[in-house]
């Protein structure tokens, strides 16, 4: 499907990732970039997903088995014991955001695995692999070893593994080609020709994408993009920010909204590269948003206990925002001050903006992606 980069020097290994969707996107659109990534890589993946749905049109082929390297399997298949013993096992098990492996599956591993010493199995490198933040925590909590102290797995370990913004992480998802897909995206002609085949007529106005929930300050943003001087074109990704668009929306007279589609994770790049702002939501929609280089604002998952605002503000701190786009952040996540009330929405700035993103990204590509990093965390391991 894709031109695929050189083999990996160390001997290709077969990994089971487990993903539980609970954030309709989120979850589903890591593990399958990452099972992608993986495959892209030369190793074999096996995903087991409780709704594989979104691949419908996030990774177009996936589901009827035409992605090279990827069997996508259902989650319930994880418990049947008399398909699983048809499996080959797995050198890897990553649990994908805490999602705990079903005990049938580790059962019939762990079963099948003689402890006698006669034909033995090598134990598979067991991986939990948490959420993105970059608060402190991540770096003294990456790559720590978790004793497995009941069921059928007792005495086995698993590890914690942390993505990151730092070289004491497990650094970002990024593909070996992303570089060389985005220079030629930026090729003369091709964000217009990107454009008209999703369906936006665009006339050369300020492009601004918005994936989103339902941010506080989405009428005031709509407000400022409408009274800009510079004509403005939202383009609005399907689901909720849709919805919330087209609730918010009444009385604007010069913004213009175009709808989109659903776009497959590579189009979803097209449409953050093609933008001259990116407002995104979510862990995977932020390191995309990161390697693009532009301006952006990021809406991070809300939490009831607002431990939320802390990792928004260790995210700025990563970022070196200054007081314009932290100012931008808070009122976008609804964080409030000492009074309690909702802060205004400042003024876009997108010139001093996309230096801070630009600067970001380039420490950012210094670190080796976590592809890279998680491989060779395996072969340690083992």
């Amino acid at each position: 499907m894709h031109a695929l980069p050189p083999l990996p020097a160390t001997p290709p290994l077969l990994w089971d990732i487990f993903c539980r969707v609970i954030d309709n996107f989120g979850d589903i659109g890591v593990c399958w970039r990452l099972s992608a990534d993986l495959a892209a890589r030369g190793h074999q993946v096996r995903l087991w997903v409780d709704d594989a749905s979104p691949l419908q049109w996030m990774a177009p082929g996936a589901l009827e088995g035409r992605w090279p390297g990827v069997q996508v399997r259902e989650w319930g298949q994880s418990q049947d014991a008399r398909a699983l013993a048809a499996l080959a096992p797995a050198d890897v098990w990553i649990e994908g955001f805490g999602c705990e492996i079903a005990t049938e599956f580790i059962a019939a591993y762990a079963e099948s695995t003689d402890h006698s010493g006669q034909n033995i199995v090598q134990f598979p490198v067991w991986i939990n692999l948490e959420y993105l933040s970059a608060e402190r925590y991540v770096e003294l909590a990456h790559g720590l070893p978790s004793p497995v102290m009941s069921g059928p797995a007792k005495g086995w370990t698993k590890h914690f593994y942390y993505p990151g913004f730092s070289a004491h992480t497990g650094g970002l998802l990024r593909e070996p080609d992303l570089l060389q897909r985005q220079q030629a995206f930026a090729q003369e002609g091709q964000r217009a020709a990107w454009l008209a085949r999703n369906g936006v007529a665009w006339e050369g106005e300020q492009l601004v994408s918005l994936f989103c929930y339902e941010p506080p300050a989405l009428r005031a943003l709509l407000e400022q993009l409408d009274a800009q001087a510079t004509p403005t074109r939202l383009l609005v990704t399907p689901g909720r920010a849709q919805q919330a668009v087209q609730a918010a929306r009444t009385g604007l007279q010069r913004l213009r909204i175009d709808y989109l589609p659903h776009l497959t994770q590579h189009d979803f790049d097209h449409l953050l590269w093609a933008c001259d702002l990116n407002c995104v939501r979510g862990e995977d929609s932020v390191v995309r948003g990161l390697w693009a280089g532009k301006p952006l604002v990021w809406q991070i998952y809300p939490q009831q206990d607002a431990a939320h605002h802390a990792k928004l503000d260790a995210f700025l701190d990563m970022l070196g925002a200054d007081a314009t786009l932290r100012a931008f952040h808070y009122a976008w996540n609804g964080v409030t001050g000492t009074s309690g009330d909702a802060p205004p929405l400042p003024l876009i700035h997108l010139n001093t903006w996309s230096e801070t993103l630009q600067a970001a990204r380039q420490r950012l590509l210094q670190m080796d992606d976590l592809g890279t990093q998680l491989i060779a965390f395996v072969q340690k391991k083992r």
